[in-house]
């Protein structure tokens, strides 16, 4: 299949739109006409996951943190992001990368650390705000079902666990057809009055053209009324971080002893010692001390991140338990989200997981 295939999937799966301002998810290098026949799946872009790639003759590599952040005036090989663009050129290897998007996602990074330690009632701790708009249009009563069901399956109303969610109610709609029109129903020059339903519904910013194509092209009148809102409420289901609870109390060495099992986390730091049980807990993947008011107010007993600055473990000091269980390795089954999302859209496409170790940093 050509790589824009792939990239196209993925960028509406784990919508662009999600990603932070400061992000650059996406199709980092590569041709999208380019035809690719297998993938190498790594958490980061190293010089050596590139070596990688071309022994293995893949044709793309897919990471979580993206080769390029910032913007590059030159390309001459004396960073390592600039030896890494350099090389994958020269052997034709795209990159592409899923990052904070990833991390909002309700199948992403942190909701994967809390099913990696067993935890159930899982939810998202900072749900995702000003990405949802409501769209509201008017129907002609015999045409609801043909235009609603459009609307629907190009991936609007969606609630939660629910789908297909709409508002309707009924009313007159009054039209006058000007010079050059073939109006649907009525006549030229003559106002007209016809039964019309108005139909709401809600979607993500991400699908507007989308949906607004489909509405257009299942609706029977030549010029649609429909109009787009911009929604201030909270997604629940998308968002920064999760929170859960263990199946049962845990003692704080047990849980730091679970920590450090289920993700191969050997040098982790924590706080002092709270004495009590833990029956709550906050996560985030990577760097996520920014939620640490949030985690607390949540009431979780217990935070776990990565990259705690120093004065940040004076800020929890008697409000909560932090842990840090390092950046690499709260997010390194970010690989195993990106290869089951591939998989499942492309069985037959061959997709492996990176054997080169990324992690810069040792413990002693």
């Amino acid at each position: 299949m050509k790589l824009s295939e792939l990239c196209s999937y993925l960028d509406n799966a784990v919508p662009l739109s999600f990603q932070e301002g400061f992000d650059n998810s996406g199709l980092q290098v590569g041709l999208p006409g380019k035809e690719i026949k297998s993938a190498l799946i790594t958490l980061d872009v190293t010089e050596r996951v590139i070596e990688e790639a071309i022994q293995k003759s893949c044709d793309v590599v897919i990471s979580h943190h993206p080769v390029i952040f910032g913007g590059l005036k030159k390309i001459t090989g004396r960073s390592a992001a600039e030896r890494i663009i350099v090389n994958a050129i020269k052997n034709d290897i795209a990159v592409y990368s899923s990052h904070t998007n990833l991390d909002m996602m309700n199948t992403g990074v942190s909701r994967k650390m809390a099913q990696k330690l067993g935890l159930k009632n899982i939810k998202v701790l900072q749900p995702l705000k000003g990405k949802l708009i409501k769209l509201v249009t008017f129907i002609p009563e015999d045409h609801l079902e043909k235009v609603r069901d459009a609307v629907f399956n190009a991936g609007a109303g969606f609630i939660g666990n629910y789908d297909h969610c709409g508002f309707s109610v009924s009313g007159t709609g009054t039209f006058r057809a000007g010079e050059g029109t073939n109006p649907f129903k009525g006549k030229r020059a003559r106002d007209h009055f016809e039964k019309e339903i108005r139909f709401e519904t809600v979607l993500f910013a991400h699908l507007k053209e989308k949906v607004v194509k489909a509405l257009i092209e299942s609706h029977p009148y030549e010029e649609v009324a429909y109009d787009l809102y911009s929604l201030e409420n909270d997604n629940i289901d998308y968002g920064l971080g999760c929170i859960g609870e263990p199946r049962q109390p845990l003692s704080i060495k047990d849980f730091l002893s679970l920590v450090s099992t289920m993700f191969s986390a050997h040098g982790i730091r924590y706080s002092g010692n709270l004495g009590k049980k833990i029956k709550k807990v906050a996560l985030c993947g990577g760097s996520g001390s920014s939620l640490l008011d949030t985690a607390v107010s949540s009431g979780a007993d217990v935070f776990v991140t990565g990259d705690i600055k120093y004065h940040t473990w004076f800020d929890a000091e008697g409000r909560i338990l932090l842990v840090d269980c390092g950046h690499f390795e709260s997010e390194k089954f970010s690989t195993e989200i990106l290869y089951e999302l591939i998989v499942k859209k492309f069985p037959k496409f061959a997709v492996r997981f990176s054997e080169t170790n990324t992690n810069p940093i040792n413990y002693l």
